[in-house]
């Protein structure tokens, strides 16, 4: 793809992005959500399809291949983490650790359990009413697990955008961090799990050691970078100078996160989401300014942010919806992952005595699921065994129309939780009130 093609289609993203904000002002959505439908606007299925003079004002597969972007991505993705992951302060862990940690690992259970018990029984009701194994039970297995991540990123853009402070926003945030690493763990597992009944051979290694070694090395590689950039900060006064440092050192921790080793028969990988969220985790009990810091960061991943959303509804594959099988797994899975999100996060934060506007809308806020998720799909598609099997198209297509409705309409549901919650108030009128009154 030409220079001239990548730079059009990134300008096509960031305008295409910031105006369908103000086509759905008076809906008062999220951005994220305008960004995602402006993806969607200027992906494939839609004004991808056309060219002019050899160029595309959009995504297609001949001209300007979503795929090409993924760098975009994985840079987005890496500040997202790294933004979470200053939400760990020791302070503050002090007062809601326990209930995070509680309520992270339980609707993160909840929703795999609820979701596998569903789709295992629609394995049997198909299986009895056609004769034909229209959703294998390895597949049931994987998107139980798949069931179980959350996407950050969404998250974090409808916290920022409406400056959500409160009980409920205190306790998301961390929990949203815990829940990857929790679903990397389940998704493992579950992906070994599959593979011994599909293939008749349960791998230990696969199942329990690969996953544990990422986390902890994930942890360890983030841990150890978060004290070099806290180190390092000190040799730098202005600004500018310390907020590049912070970029270089979520590029470089991105970079990393992507080796990988095979010693034997074992295959040590990083997870770069873990990552970052560890060396944001490390640098802001480290770093006296990193609140300072982040503040000013916000301003410049802003763009990128855009670009990342705009991208990832481009990418949504609206073929599924010619599928009416794998629709209709879709909505069961929509469906009971929903339930057991909700009631999940419901009865954990009950159990770890949360306040009643927390019990009654946390789960609600867990419910966006994208880059993890698709990450996992990805594993999947390029596995030996399941890539070029019903088992993975099943898989794929099923997770693809839930990313595609919970990425459009879970940010909504996002905001009107934090707003029911009280953590979400109006805005200021800030400068519109300025245009219209200059003189004040």
């Amino acid at each position: 793809m030409s220079t001239i093609q990548i730079l059009l289609s990134m300008a096509v993203c960031l305008f295409i992005g910031l105006m369908l904000t103000r086509l759905f002002k008076p809906f008062h959505l999220p951005d994220v959500t305008a960004y995602l439908i402006g993806g969607v606007l200027i992906g494939t299925y839609c004004l991808g399809r056309f060219t002019l003079g050899g160029f595309s004002f959009g995504f297609n597969q001949s001209v300007a291949p979503v795929e090409a972007f993924t760098i975009i991505s994985d840079i987005a993705l890496g500040f997202i983490a790294f933004d979470i992951g200053n939400e760990f302060r020791v302070k503050d862990l002090k007062k809601i650790g326990k209930q995070a940690s509680v309520i992270g690992i339980i609707q993160a259970l909840v929703a795999t359990i609820v979701v596998d018990a569903a789709l295992i029984g629609l394995h049997f009701i198909l299986l009895s009413a056609t004769g034909t194994d229209y959703l294998p039970l390895p597949a049931c297995i994987l998107l139980g697990a798949i069931a179980s991540a959350t996407a950050p990123a969404a998250t974090l853009m409808v916290v920022r955008q409406y400056k959500a402070k409160g009980k409920l926003t205190d306790l998301l945030l961390p929990i949203v961090a815990l829940d990857d690493a929790v679903g990397l763990i389940i998704f493992a597992v579950s992906f070994g799990i599959s593979k011994a009944m599909y293939g008749g051979h349960m791998d230990v290694i696969s199942v329990a050691v690969e996953p544990l070694l990422e986390i902890l090395l994930s942890l360890a590689l983030g841990a150890v970078l978060g004290v070099l950039l806290s180190y390092v900060e000190k040799l730098f006064h202005s600004h500018s100078n310390r907020l590049t440092l912070m970029i270089t050192f979520v590029l470089l921790s991105v970079a990393l996160a992507k080796l990988h080793f095979t010693p034997g028969y074992v295959n040590l990988h990083f997870s770069s989401l873990l990552t970052c969220m560890m060396m944001g985790t490390v640098f802001c009990n480290l770093c006296s300014t990193s609140e300072e810091m982040m503040e000013r960061t916000e301003k410049w991943t802003k763009p990128i942010f855009l670009l990342f959303f705009v991208i990832s509804g481009a990418s949504l594959d609206l073929s599924v919806f010619a599928q009416p099988l794998f629709v209709l797994i879709g909505v069961i899975y929509i469906l009971f992952r929903s339930l057991g999100k909700y009631f999940g996060a419901m009865g954990s934060a009950k159990m770890v005595h949360c306040d009643k506007s927390t019990v009654k809308y946390l789960g609600i806020t867990l419910l966006p699921q994208a880059g993890v998720a698709l990450g996992m799909v990805s594993t999947v598609a390029a596995d030996s065994v399941f890539g070029h099997t019903a088992i993975g198209n099943t898989v794929r297509f099923t997770v693809l129309f839930g990313v595609l409705v919970y990425e459009i309409f879970g940010p909504m549901m996002t905001k009107w939780a934090l707003t029911r919650a009280g953590d979400i108030t109006a805005k200021p009128e800030g400068i519109t009130a300025r245009r219209e009154n200059p003189k004040e």
